[in-house]
């Protein structure tokens, strides 16, 4: 409790920072323990058929109220706050068909696990994902929601069901009959229309469908929990698990919690406890409370679980562990949504799955990744075998939820015009914005490689989460994270790339800080959907910061490139994927083609080789008219002061 104290009284500055700015300009102001936003927006937000963006990618978890949500990056929201309209490419339409009905120990996020796995992580882009069908009406208000939050994981710019009466009576539990009402007089608009078409269809048959774990290092490797025993002696992944993680914005409402207590109550009442570490992290103060009052905590608490913060915690790093040492390899179990190379814990070695609450209770009791509760039994403390019944637990409580403590501000009802945003000059976590420099006009010549990466570069990679996120307010500070976790091609090192200028080698921020005090702009090149994951818009004002100009890429996830637009910079992708083999990373690359820069019309590009020989080839951009103002401004932000 001291150090939660302390560590309160360290970040005081970035809380008052939140308050008064919020107060100012009439945003409310959900405090520190409220919650994580995605529970907080289902909770009360969220409504059939409106549309919402967040400045988070798994803010698709509305959905599983009939919403539209959609994560983009912080500068897109800051420009609907501003009054200017926001704007997206038409997505195709991804459908769903749901049959059967979900029993025993098959849960929605099996659903979601099993898409995944059908789809891939950038199945899913440039599409929404609209769940339909008979199977629909199987699944709870949240564990649509659940499926919806995941959709994030296959690309997809959002995921959406129909509204239905398990809709209906979570608006009415919490608090918003009214809303319920309305949207039952309008029903008939928020299902899908009859005879509609799809651009593509996947089928799933929920009678058929069996429990899932996916992992390690992408959450697209399915695996039935029949199966991930066998797997992993095979591919040598560790079979003991060191911990189980429930809860995060994708798994952690009552129904959830209470299916999670259900399988722990029955290890309890066999005498059993957790062989592997169990921690559990509430959505929000509402389910905290609700969970307390309700016995589900003291159960889970009983048999070994730790119930941490109402935050995001160990699912974006915000856990201290310490376990296990730094590369040693050993096996985690959560009910999170990405698992992502060290991205729960900063190991590299870490081999995470993500599964089910319940699933992952399961596991943590038998402390092994090779159970399957379907079939496989434990021993209880007086010998006797037995096997764990299905889960079984209440959609919503019987009582309403308790609130637990009020942690929302409201805006000053007279308005904060006369407000003063609090802003420590002398804080490491926050620090005001300088403007980007503007285009000098003409082309960009002989752009240093920083880094040529190899395969997968996460916004994870390139802005790592975990301990640094206490600079998010801190661009400077928050950079020296940039790209330190991305696979360099020339040595498969992380963090360790050639200094050009001095050929000597050393972290990725540190030469470009190097190259931006000597004048020297840069390029990334990557590979396939580069940008995938988090919404992190610190991905992309990092680079422009450190003196980047331009990313390119065989193909870019949708948020990250958008962002990158937003900071100036110039996110490319190869005409020809083939022409990523040709670069090599002492390469100096210029950008032809800007003074007629227009939408459709592709970018040449001029790669000079250190032996004197040089490749030419085309480079392909997805920008409009006005993303195009946003790079001769420098950045969307210089454009909308140009406006004003």
């Amino acid at each position: 409790a001291q150090g939660s104290k302390l560590y309160v009284r360290r970040l005081q500055n970035v809380y008052n920072f939140l308050a008064s700015a919020g107060a100012k300009y009439g945003v409310g102001f959900w405090k520190p323990g409220s919650g994580i936003i995605h529970q907080i927006i289902l909770e009360n937000y969220a409504y059939p058929g409106v549309l919402l963006i967040g400045t988070d990618s798994h803010t698709p978890n509305g959905g599983g109220l009939g919403s539209i949500c959609i994560g983009v990056g912080g500068a897109d929201a800051v420009d609907v706050m501003a009054g200017i309209p926001w704007e997206l490419k038409c997505p195709n339409v991804i459908g769903v068909k749901l049959t059967g009905k979900l029993s025993g120990w098959t849960s929605p996020k099996d659903v979601i696990l099993k898409v995944a796995g059908i789809l891939t992580v950038k199945g899913g882009t440039g599409a929404i994902v609209e769940y339909h069908g008979p199977g629909v009406d199987s699944i709870s208000c949240t564990g649509m929601a659940t499926i919806c939050n995941m959709g994030a994981e296959i690309g997809a710019t959002t995921s959406v069901f129909p509204y239905n009466h398990r809709m209906k009576t979570y608006l009415e539990k919490t608090g918003r009959g009214d809303i319920a009402a309305l949207a039952d007089d309008y029903a008939d608009l928020l299902v899908p229309d009859v005879g509609c078409e799809y651009d593509s269809m996947v089928e799933i048959n929920l009678d058929e469908l069996k429990p899932h774990i996916n992992g390690p290092f992408t959450p697209d490797l399915a695996h039935p929990m029949a199966d991930i025993g066998a797997t992993a002696v095979k591919n040598g992944w560790p079979l003991e698990v060191k911990v189980g993680l429930i809860g995060s914005c994708t798994n952690s409402s009552y129904e959830d919690m209470g299916r999670s207590a259900s399988v722990a109550k029955q290890a309890l009442d066999k005498g059993l406890k957790c062989k592997a570490a169990f921690t559990i992290t509430p959505g929000s103060e509402q389910i905290r409370a609700t969970i307390e009052r309700d016995g589900y905590s003291k159960i889970l608490g009983d048999v070994g679980g730790m119930v941490l913060a109402n935050a995001c915690g160990p699912c974006i790093g915000q856990w201290d562990r310490r376990d296990v040492k730094k590369g040693e390899k050993n096996t985690i179990v959560t009910s999170y949504n990405r698992n992502f190379t060290a991205r729960n814990d900063a190991n590299p070695a870490t081999h995470a799955f993500v599964a089910s609450p319940e699933i992952v209770t399961a596991l943590a009791i038998a402390g092994t990744l090779d159970f399957n509760p379907e079939v496989d039994y434990l021993t209880a403390a007086n010998g006797e075998k037995f096997k764990l019944k299905p889960p079984s637990a209440d959609e919503l409580p019987k009582l309403d939820f308790d609130p637990g403590q009020d942690t929302y501000q409201h805006p000053p009802a007279e308005g904060g015009s006369k407000l003063r945003v609090d802003v420590s000059p002398t804080s490491t976590r926050l620090q005001l914005l300088e403007p980007f420099d503007k285009w000098a006009g003409g082309d960009l010549e002989d752009l240093q490689i920083l880094i040529k990466v190899k395969g997968k570069c996460t916004t994870d990679h390139i802005s790592a989460a975990g301990p640094w996120l206490k600079f998010r307010g801190h661009l400077d500070n928050i950079s020296n994270n940039m790209l330190i976790g991305a696979v360099n091609i020339e040595n498969d090192g992380v963090n360790k790339i050639k200094n050009q200028l001095t050929g000597e080698y050393g972290g990725v921020p540190d030469v470009a800080r190097h190259y931006k005090a000597n004048g020297l702009s840069w390029v990334v090149v990557g590979d396939d959907n580069y940008g995938e994951g988090s919404s992190r818009e610190h991905a992309a004002l990092e680079p422009r910061h450190l003196g980047g100009r331009c990313i390119i890429v065989k193909s870019f996830a949708r948020i990250h490139e958008t962002n990158l637009k937003k900071q100036g910079m110039l996110p490319l992708t190869f005409q020809n994927p083939a022409d990523y083999d040709k670069i090599r990373p002492d390469d100096k690359i210029s950008i032809k083609g800007l003074a007629t820069f227009a939408p459709g019309k592709p970018l040449s590009t001029v790669v000079k080789h250190s032996d004197g020989t040089k490749d030419e080839f085309q480079l392909n951009h997805t920008f409009n008219e006005t993303q195009i103002e946003w790079f001769q401004a420098g950045s969307a932000l210089n454009r909308m002061k140009e406006l004003q």
